[in-house]
Formats: structure tokens, sequence, C-alpha cells
């Protein structure tokens, strides 16, 4: 039996700046089947499952995955780190992925290319993200389930339950602390400043005009490389990268 790595996404509708994101299409798909279908390309992942709540809302999210063939763990709307847990513990995965539903143009193959560097380097968490130098929409975290298991027992503040990975960002050995052992997957230039994410009506006004002139196939650079050429950055500058993250450590 080889290393067993599962995707786990983030899909839910409930969104304050835009309701419903995921389900919104776009030549007559939603963005969360065109981003199901392109991580299906990866090559490195055993198995992708859709993490949604169990909220009544997000029934639309199970139905819709479930109809297009991938596996759905329903979990808390707020503790996120539980319902990721939850969506694992009987996976006996080796490896997780973790990505979020509102990246619809998230690159596979930039995925397994995290997935191989963490396998190669076998250090507990391994980001795209530590230093931000991709644009915002194609951010990757793999980390060992082992990491995870800890994090979900210890992790005690709202910011540490509702995104995951900070428990295992903030005792990690590039803030001084020795629990987690991490490495940033870095690129070789600075995009950071590149959106392709969606969470307001002009996020989704990019990704829509990048779809409709590009398709759905292309890699993360190319769609960053037509961003750049065509000075389309001005249709959702000025957003405030991970607000979600920032609005949780406010709560804490």
């Amino acid at each position: 039996m080889g290393i067993k790595t599962v995707l786990i996404t983030q899909a839910r509708t409930g969104s304050t700046r835009l309701p419903g994101k995921v389900m919104k299409a776009v030549n007559g798909k939603t963005l969360l089947q065109i981003h199901l279908e392109r991580l299906k390309k990866c090559t490195k992942v055993s198995k992708i499952i859709v993490a949604t709540t169990v909220e009544e809302a997000d029934k639309i999210i199970y139905d819709n995955a479930k109809k297009w063939g991938y596996e759905v763990s329903r979990g808390s709307e707020s503790d996120v780190l539980d319902r990721f847990y939850q969506a694992l513990k009987t996976e006996n995965a080796d490896w997780v992925v973790r990505v979020t539903s509102d990246c619809p143009l998230l690159d596979p193959s930039l995925v397994d290319d995290i997935i191989t560097y963490a396998h190669a380097n076998d250090l507990d968490y391994i980001s795209n993200g530590l230093v931000e130098t991709f644009p915002d929409g194609q951010d990757v975290e793999v980390f060992k389930f082992s990491a995870l298991e800890i994090a979900w027992k210890n992790s005690k503040l709202k910011s540490e339950r509702e995104h995951v990975t900070p428990y295992i960002r903030n005792n990690a050995d590039g803030k001084g602390e020795n629990i987690f052992t991490t490495i940033n997957f870095p690129s070789e230039k600075d995009y950071a400043h590149i959106r392709m994410t969606v969470d307001e009506p002009r996020d989704f006004d990019l990704i829509e005009h990048l779809i409709q002139k590009l398709g759905t196939e292309k890699t993360w650079l190319e769609y960053t490389d037509y961003i750049i050429a065509q000075n389309l950055t001005k249709l959702n500058a000025g957003i405030i990268r991970n607000e979600g993250f920032l609005k949780s450590l406010k709560k804490d």
C-alpha cells in the first residue's frame, strides 16, 4: 500500500459577502463543479472529499457533489477543524491536502507539485502560503494526518477551530516553536497581488471573464499572465487577503 493522500475541499453556501458563491454558475457549470473537475486531474491524490456543513442551506452542496460522484462529509459550520477531522478520521490517511472551494481555478498540477514536495521533505506541514507569493486562489496546504490530530485535540482559540491549520502554523518551527516542522513552497516570482479567489461580486466577475475567455483547463500561470497582460487586477483590487481569518483573530 502506497502513501495515502486525501484531499479535502471546504464548501458552504453561507458567505456574508457573496452568499451561495460556490453554486454560482459560469457557462452552465457552478464554481464548485469547475473546482472539483480541475482537482479530479490531480495524480497524487488518493481521494477527494467535499466537507460541507449540516446546515439545511448546504444540502444543495451535498446533493450536487454526490450527483457528480464525489464523497461528501457534513459537519459543524463554525468548528471547521472538527468538520475536517471527522471527514478524515476513518480514512487512514498519511497526508491531508486542504483547499477551499471558493478557488474555482485552483491548478491540479500545482497541487501535485506541492504534494510531491511534501512527501520529499517529510515535514509536518507544507504550504505555498507561509510566504504569500502565489495568487490568492491558488492556496494549497499539505500536512500529515498526525499533525491534524494533534491540532484537533489541542486547539482552543476560535481562530484555530474556524480555520483548521492556525494551531499547526502557530506551533511550528518557523515561529520558534517545536511541535511541528514546516516549509514553504515558493513561486519563482511574486504574484501575491493577483486574486483568483471568490469572496465578493467583483471576484466573481473576474473569474467569469477568465473562464469565458480562456476556458477552465489552463494552468494557474496562464490565467495569471492573462490577468497581468489585460490589466485585469483593477477588477478586484483592494480586497483584503484572508479577511475571514483576520476576523476570527479579532474574536480571539
